[in-house]
């Protein structure tokens, strides 16, 4: 057994500011079900909101609220978009680059933006961001960092959570004593035969919150992202990011005519691209780069340019072949405006928490605010308590032998996940249809 003040479960964006943010006194770590940078904050490609002065207030409220289908709970929304010029700010220190022009910030548009609050760093984003944190947490004497460390448990009692099991590569299992048990551990694509999100993130703790009673929220809510390239291939999906649409591609059918307005949230345009798909029995449409200057596609998105190219596809020439694919989830561990779980010791951020900022349906480039902003109050909420429980005889909380067949378990947490998203949209389709 070992022991941290804090354990956090996840080492992308929401993870590591989290841990970043939480006085260097105290004893963290952070695990990673697969590498340090495994996450899909890594692949972020569009961008990152950010409140461009007051001005702008009401508009990115009404933006974010509009998208969600003002399903959002208010509070979140005005709490995000308030702090987000602290975290550029914080961003900036820690020696993220966003383009700037004369010293200033460049401002990018996508779908259901009223206007351009995007910072952005060429089409990888998530990367030049969730890297130089990264950098940043290796540096700091405090934090540990450990790759290929799967949460199998939690180690609760009585609704407060001591901290964690977790196995390693070659499946023994350990237990990990903590104050605090962040969760911060991403979405879950992993459960979907076609995703934008590494196979790995499949809402492990999503299952581990049903099996230890945990209020979740909003299940059935998952973004299907419109523009994802189409393959036939298995495997993880690449995106083609809103910032295209946003800087003037369209959508075009099998006959090459446009048929939607590429600007709709993305509930929308991907419900149009599978409806014309449908009318046409194509397996994808088309999305046509040639509105862009050239020299904006090579600078702006150079990642993307080159893997359709090297699918063949060469976004200066021709189309590119595009299919709606899951994205984003919504819902999740019901969360506090403080990152506060149900259950006493236990936070979640990112894309496990559900803290009502997106609402039904995301609004493009808030999910690393969103992320962010919340990491960050977590890590505050943390700070400024003074003690906390600690369990009486912690190493009979658990019985490791339940463990042996790790394969098996994560199995069974998959049809967890499956199975509460399939009841939840059932319950909500019956509610709706009265």
């Amino acid at each position: 057994m070992e022991h941290y003040d804090i354990v956090i479960v996840g080492t992308g964006a929401a993870g590591l500011f989290c841990a970043l943010s939480l006085p260097q006194d105290k004893k963290i770590l952070c695990i990673s079900k697969d590498a340090l940078d495994g996450s899909d904050s890594f692949l972020a490609q569009g961008g990152i909101c950010m409140l461009r002065d007051d001005n702008d207030y009401d508009s990115y409220f009404e933006d974010t609220m509009r998208a969600g289908h003002y399903e959002n709970r208010k509070e979140s929304v005005e709490i995000m978009i308030r702090s987000s010029q602290d975290i550029i700010k914080d961003l900036e220190g820690y020696g993220v680059e966003f383009e700037k022009k004369d010293g200033q910030f460049v401002f990018t548009k996508e779908g259901a933006h009223s206007n351009n609050r995007i910072l952005f760093h060429a089409d990888v984003t998530g990367r030049e961001i969730t890297s130089k944190l990264l950098a940043r947490a290796m540096e700091r004497e405090n934090i540990t960092l450990k790759a290929h460390t799967t949460m199998v448990d939690w180690v609760c009692q009585d609704n407060v959570c001591y901290g964690i099991v977790v196995a390693d590569m070659d499946g023994k299992t350990s237990t990990i004593e903590a104050d605090v048990t962040v969760l911060a551990c991403g979405g879950l694509g992993g459960v979907y035969p076609h995703s934008t999100n590494y196979r790995h993130i499949s809402g492990d703790a999503l299952a581990l919150a049903m099996y230890h009673n945990v209020r979740l929220e909003n299940c059935d809510y998952v973004q299907i992202h419109p523009t994802t390239l189409f393959t036939r291939q298995n495997g993880r999906s690449f995106l083609i990011s809103e910032s295209v649409r946003g800087e003037g591609a369209v959508l075009r059918d099998k006959n090459g005519e446009r048929f939607t307005d590429e600007l709709q949230p993305r509930d929308v345009v991907s419900n149009a691209i599978l409806a014309k798909m449908k009318e046409q029995g194509t397996e994808h449409v088309w999305l046509d780069f040639s509105p862009i200057p050239e020299e904006e596609i090579l600078n702006h998105f150079p990642n993307i340019y080159k893997h359709c190219v090297e699918a063949g596809f060469d976004p200066l020439k021709t189309w590119v072949p595009v299919v709606p694919a899951q994205h984003y989830f919504m819902g999740g561990i019901y969360v506090d405006k403080d990152s506060k779980t149900t259950m006493e010791q236990l936070y979640a951020v990112g894309e496990t928490s559900c803290n009502g900022v997106h609402g039904r349906n995301r609004l493009a480039s808030n999910s690393l605010l969103e992320s962010l902003v919340f990491a960050k109050r977590a890590a505050a909420d943390i700070a400024a308590k003074e003690s906390f429980k600690k369990a009486a005889d912690f190493d009979n909380l658990v019985n490791m032998d339940g463990y042996e067949d790790l394969p098996s378990i994560m199995e069974y947490y998959h049809a967890m996940v499956v199975g509460e998203i399939k009841k939840e949209a059932n319950l909500r389709a019956e509610k709706e249809a009265i």
